[in-house]
């Protein structure tokens, strides 16, 4: 059974407030998503890294992906997350990839994923009828706040968790899913699977598994990779 990393990379990532999708933003003398490509490449479970794209993307074809004999480009991307997520199931599928094939959708702006963090994450997940997501328990105190940005009240955080990527489900039953509760309120992958009245797993996550949204990000993102390199050192 295949098992495949598929980045949705088709966003324009306007919270950065920058003049290209953050994806193409430069880290550390690559760029975000050459770091995230990268990350998943290295994992020995997963058989294919799939990138979906615009199909005007322009910058993918400037990048030097040499080296990587295990990606794909799909230029299949929608015009949110779930839809280019869609597309790009619906793209493996007519490839050939079997509807029980696990995918791990990971967010092309999350360029410090650990590689061993996502190879325990499948070994905790192989075996589980629904799948599941990285994720790490919430540790701050919640506020709800009014419309004058006032607090209204203090939520508590007891089994409170911030979902993050990848998360890792069977491709057909995620693909119909997402096609049967398309919405506002899917904002992830796990939540389409919810709706079906199913429970994804939460794996433990990283705090340094970091998604790059807003600029001060990307200072923190540097960091991440350059401690991580130096680890290997």
């Amino acid at each position: 059974m295949s098992i495949i990393a598929l980045l949705p990379a088709a966003g324009s990532g306007s919270r950065m407030g920058a003049a290209m999708p953050k994806q193409y933003l430069p880290l550390c003398g690559k760029t975000v998503m050459e770091h995230t490509v990268a990350a998943l490449h290295a994992v020995p479970e997963i058989d294919l890294v799939a990138v979906v794209v615009s199909p005007d993307d322009t910058r993918w074809g400037e990048l030097d992906w040499g080296g990587f004999d295990r990606l794909k480009v799909l230029r299949c991307g929608g015009d949110s997350r779930a839809a280019s997520v869609c597309n790009g199931l619906e793209a493996l599928r007519a490839e050939g990839f079997d509807a029980q094939s696990w995918v791990l959708v990971h967010d092309a702006a999350r360029p410090c994923v650990s590689p061993d963090l996502v190879s325990g994450m499948i070994a905790a997940l192989k075996d589980d009828p629904v799948g599941g997501i990285l994720a790490v328990p919430v540790a701050d105190t919640l506020k709800a706040a009014d419309a004058s940005q006032r607090i209204a009240a203090t939520r508590p955080r007891d089994g409170l968790w911030q979902a993050q990527t990848p998360q890792m489900f069977r491709l057909q039953p995620l693909h119909d899913a997402l096609v049967s509760g398309m919405g506002p309120d899917i904002t992830d992958e796990a939540s389409a699977i919810e709706k079906t009245g199913q429970s994804p797993k939460l794996i433990h996550g990283s705090p340094w598994n970091l998604k790059v949204t807003y600029p001060q990000d990307l200072h923190l993102a540097s960091l991440i990779l350059a401690s991580a390199s130096h680890d290997k050192d």
